[in-house]
Order: structure tokens, then C-alpha cells, then sequence
């Protein structure tokens, strides 16, 4: 099975290992896993907490 063919010219093998390794290195993208974010770094959990007389108390209420 061809995958590259050299349809003019006359290459070397430093041309041909340099395309080689630019295809191989672009090929696997779109098989790649999608990163797991961590639920720890949503954007609700951001929010900024009570503070002042009673905030150790109210820290822990539903909001």
C-alpha cells in the first residue's frame, strides 16, 4: 500500500525523511483523545465567597 508517491523530480533521502516526518506528525490529530477537564476547574467554582460576620458559616450554604 503507497501512501506518498514522488511524482517528479528526483528527491533525497533527507527530502523524503524530512516529508515524511511533517505528514506523520499532522496525521494524528483527529484520533487524538479529548483532554478530560477537571471539575475543579469549572468556572462556578471561581466565584468569590462570603466575607465578614458569619462567613464561615454562610461559606457552606447552597447558593
Amino acid at each position: 500500500m503507497t501512501f506518498l508517491r514522488v511524482v517528479r523530480g528526483n528527491p533525497t533521502p533527507a527530502e523524503l525523511a524530512a516529508l515524511i516526518a511533517v505528514v506523520a506528525s499532522r496525521g494524528g490529530a483527529e484520533h487524538a483523545p479529548a483532554a478530560v477537564r477537571s471539575l475543579w476547574a469549572r468556572p462556578v467554582l471561581r466565584t468569590s465567597l462570603p466575607h465578614g460576620r458569619g462567613a464561615w458559616r454562610a461559606s457552606s450554604l447552597p447558593r
